[in-house]
C-alpha cells in the first residue's frame, strides 16, 4: 500500500480493546456460580479474542503490526471480574453492563471514514453487529438478575433468542450445538 491509511488507528484501537476484554470475561466465567451467566460470559470472550485476532490479522496484511497501548486499568478489572466476593448483578453494575443506550453508539462513527477499502468494511460491520449483539445480552442477563433477586417469575439471565446454554460442560470437547433460528426456518 503507497500511503498509510487513515484508519489503521481505529482497527488498532479495537484489537488492542478486544484483547483486554477477552481477558476480563474469560477471568469473570471461570468464577461465577451460575452456568447461564457463565455461558454467555464464554461466548463474549469468545468473540473478544476473535475480534481481537481478526483486527490483528487485517492490520498485518495491510503491512503493519498492532502496537500495543497500556491499559493500567486492566489489572483492576480483571480482578474485580475474578472477585468471590461480588456478585455477578454487582459486577455488571461495576462493568457499567446495566444498560442499553437510546440512539446513536459509539459504532456510528466508524464509517465516516471514506477511504475504508472493502475488506476492511465487511471486517467493522461484523465487529459492530457483533458488538451490539453482546450489549443486549448482557443487559438482558443483567435483567434476568435482578428479575431472580427480587422474586420475579422471570429468573431466566438468558439473552432473547439466545440459544440455550449446555447444562454441564465436562470438558473442552463437550459442546453443544444449537441450530440458528436461520437453520430452523429453512428446515420447516
Amino acid at each position: 500500500m503507497s500511503s498509510k491509511p487513515t484508519y489503521l488507528g481505529l482497527l488498532n484501537a479495537v484489537a488492542v480493546a478486544e484483547l483486554g476484554g477477552e481477558s476480563l470475561f474469560k477471568a469473570w466465567a471461570a468464577v461465577t456460580p451460575n452456568e447461564d451467566v457463565r455461558a454467555l460470559l464464554q461466548t463474549v470472550a469468545l468473540r473478544e479474542a476473535e475480534h481481537a485476532r481478526s483486527f490483528a490479522k487485517r492490520i498485518d496484511e495491510l503491512g503493519y503490526s498492532v502496537l500495543s497501548k497500556d491499559d493500567p486499568g486492566l489489572p483492576e478489572r480483571i480482578a474485580t471480574a475474578k472477585s468471590k466476593k461480588l456478585t455477578d448483578r454487582e459486577k455488571f453494575e461495576k462493568f457499567g453492563l446495566t444498560y442499553r443506550r437510546k440512539g446513536a453508539d459509539i459504532f456510528t462513527r466508524f464509517f465516516n471514514d471514506m477511504t475504508i477499502d472493502i475488506q476492511t468494511g465487511e471486517l467493522l460491520g461484523r465487529y459492530i453487529s457483533e458488538e451490539r449483539d453482546t450489549g443486549r445480552r448482557l443487559k438482558a442477563c443483567y435483567d434476568g438478575l435482578l428479575a431472580a433477586e427480587n422474586g420475579s417469575s422471570g429468573k431466566s439471565t438468558k439473552a432473547p433468542n439466545a440459544p440455550a446454554p449446555p447444562k454441564k460442560l465436562t470438558s473442552s470437547r463437550s459442546v453443544k450445538r444449537t441450530s440458528s433460528a436461520a437453520s430452523r426456518a429453512k428446515s420447516a
